[in-house]
């Protein structure tokens, strides 16, 4: 306070505004943060069960460790296991797919192509192929492809636009989503208004 003559039952100083009942305890505002401060109590101890053996008449048996020897004859090494047949991996073929916005891209295996593919979280791709579509028809995650037995196949993955195979003897398939198809080399795929050739 600033010392100034309050009358009997005044709350606030009239000169400072400054309470007359109040002190530097109830001053101290209460701190909004929580305890940051946790007791972790310790885990009981399980009991260590150890398995020993019971003769026949219900007496611990207590093994006797083998005497020493002195020399050991050489002991023979087991067979070798015969030997498992080599397990025929399918051979990947690699396909060139040329775009129609001037990129070529090599596909070895799987892939997703698109404005800005991205897989799902239990998904795993080799290739993200991202088309430069300035109008934007290109669905984000527009196309899936892949191999079978040496063979180009293209998914659409319920694309806004929607994809269309046209296959160098001129028949032209629209592809059902979800559904796989193959590509012959030499087909062009178009995907909304881009579209890549596959050699």
């Amino acid at each position: 306070m600033c010392g100034a003559a309050l009358p009997a039952g005044a709350m606030f100083c009239g000169e400072c505004g400054s309470s007359s009942t109040a002190t530097p305890k109830t001053r101290k505002r209460p701190d909004p943060r929580p305890n940051d401060t946790t007791i972790i109590q310790p885990l009981p101890r399980q009991p260590v069960v150890i398995s020993i053996p019971l003769g026949a008449d219900g007496r611990v048996q207590v093994p006797v460790p083998p005497a020493p020897a002195t020399t050991r004859p050489a002991a023979a090494s087991p067979p070798a296991p015969p030997a498992l047949p080599a397990v025929e991996r399918p051979r990947r073929s690699v396909f060139v797919l040329q775009f129609s916005t001037g990129e070529t891209v090599s596909a070895p295996g799987t892939g997703l192509i698109g404005r800005r593919p991205l897989p799902q979280p239990t998904e795993r791709f080799d290739t993200l192929v991202q088309v430069n579509d300035l109008g934007m028809s290109v669905s984000k995650s527009h196309l899936e492809f892949g191999q079978h037995d040496g063979e180009f196949w293209v998914s659409d993955r319920y694309s806004g636009n929607g994809t269309i195979i046209r296959r160098a003897d001129s028949t032209s398939v629209r592809c059902e989503p979800g559904r796989r198809y193959l590509v012959p080399r030499g087909s062009r795929v178009e995907i909304a208004d881009q579209f890549f050739m596959v050699d």
